[in-house]
């Protein structure tokens, strides 16, 4: 019996074969094709999603939806955000208000009520009735522009209200908005609708 050639062992193992560029580039087409129409196909979903959903929400009347015009309540909210206030009249400190003024719904942040004692340093700490507060919806402390003399007590029948961005917002600090009547609060922001991608409960 003849011995078994090495040489012819190995020659017999098959090398695979390397595909053709062009063939590479038509699979790697077909997959980001295929990619793109899930993607795509998501989105359209998520749109008719938060649409159904807003539609439903706004038939109770207990919800406004507005559209962010602006940067004073970055990061949490940006420009060209759509977020659905809760009318309501039962709010707290912390959360984010729609009040009127000037023709149109505002969106700030509640830091204090009647009778609470509101003071800001220069270097933008927020102290209430004379405690730090805690502030993770902002991004950057700073004083900002401010008329007022603190510590500063709130009004009666009033709400101190702040923007996030506390460079740029105008809010509480300037006199010609000033503290937030009652009659004036639309509600609570609850939810933003739009983008997509950041659709979710508001903090």
């Amino acid at each position: 019996m003849d011995k078994e050639n090495p040489d012819r062992k190995h020659s017999d193992r098959r090398i695979p074969e390397i595909p053709p560029i062009g063939q590479i580039r038509e699979e790697l087409a077909r997959v980001e094709a295929k990619y793109g129409f899930w993607k795509t196909l998501w989105n359209v979903t998520a749109v008719l999603l938060v649409a159904a959903a807003v539609t439903a929400l706004l038939a109770t009347r207990l919800f406004v939806l507005i559209r962010i015009n602006g940067n004073s309540m970055e990061p949490g909210m940006s420009d060209r955000d759509i977020i659905v206030i809760h009318q309501t009249k039962k709010i707290q400190p912390g959360e984010a208000i729609g009040f009127y003024y000037g023709g149109r719904i505002l969106i700030k942040r509640v830091i204090g009520s009647a009778g609470d004692q509101i003071n800001i340093d220069k270097d933008g700490n927020v102290s209430v009735n004379g405690e730090l507060l805690k502030e993770p919806y902002v991004a950057e402390k700073n004083q900002g522009k401010c008329e007022l003399e603190f510590p500063f007590e709130v009004p009666e029948g009033t709400v101190f209200v702040l923007g996030d961005n506390r460079a740029v917002s105008i809010d509480s600090r300037i006199r010609s908005i000033g503290c937030v009547e009652r009659e004036q609060i639309v509600g609570k922001a609850v939810f933003r609708a739009w983008p997509p991608d950041r659709m979710g409960m508001m903090r």
